[in-house]
């Protein structure tokens, strides 16, 4: 039997996190919802998440800060990105260092999950 994918979701809005998670949990996933980065960071289970959900901007540590920390200590976390006030120099930036998707919120639920499938694909194939 294979496990559920597990998703992690940062982000500090409420109703963003408790709004993904039902939508992710719908199609099978298991998630797990952290509402600030530092919370996530304190954490440490990188490696336990098949994809990581991160909100671009938010206080402390912003997910551009996270990705950074988890690829510079060796990390391989596929990550999506979420924001509500995204640029292109913003998803450049992100791409660049590897991530899966830079979603615009808000975005269309379809385009969410091709993009959470993508990574759980990745990491999935990475594992084996």
């Amino acid at each position: 039997m294979i496990d559920k994918p597990r998703v992690i979701v940062v982000d500090d809005d409420m109703s963003v996190r408790r709004g993904l998670e039902r939508l992710l949990r719908s199609v099978g996933y298991e998630v797990e919802l952290f509402a600030s980065s530092r919370a996530f960071i304190e954490r440490g289970e990188y490696e336990r998440a098949d994809c990581l959900v991160l909100d671009v901007r938010m206080p402390g540590p912003s997910g551009l800060d996270v990705q950074h920390l988890l690829v510079s200590a060796g990390h391989d976390v596929p990550i999506v990105f979420i924001t509500g006030q995204g640029d292109i120099p913003m998803a450049v930036q992100a791409m660049s260092v590897g991530a899966i998707d830079f979603l615009v919120k808000p975005f269309d639920d379809v385009i969410f999950l091709n993009a959470v499938q993508r990574a759980v694909a990745k990491s999935r194939q990475r594992r084996a």
